[in-house]
């Protein structure tokens, strides 16, 4: 599923049309959400601690382009690639049951 399609069902959505339930759409969709989201909070976090994108990579033994990935939600990150990117940040990452990505400084 592209974004093309994504536009065309909200807009539908938007018109009040009634849509059929697409389990794989609304996965994708979520998942599409939550790569943005956490790609802003690293991104914030990265300005708030002084960091280039190559500060950032070099903390984590990663190429700035997948940084670069990671901040735009253009590559979801694998939840190992998170978790050194938590510590790289001096992060706790914590979630809830809504799609949502909080991150929060460890206690000095």
């Amino acid at each position: 599923m592209d974004h093309s399609e994504w536009r065309t069902r909200r807009h539908r959505q938007l018109l009040g049309e009634h849509l059929d339930a697409e389990p794989e759409y609304d996965r994708v969709y979520e998942e599409a959400g939550l790569a943005m989201t956490l790609g802003k909070a690293i991104y914030d976090r990265r300005k708030q601690l002084g960091l280039s994108e190559t500060d950032l990579a070099e903390r984590m033994h990663v190429s700035v382009d997948d940084i670069e990935g990671i901040e735009t939600a253009t590559e979801p990150p694998p939840i190992a690639v998170i978790m050194r990117l938590a510590r790289a940040l001096d992060v706790h990452l914590a979630g809830g049951d809504e799609p949502t990505v909080m991150i929060a400084a460890s206690a000095a």
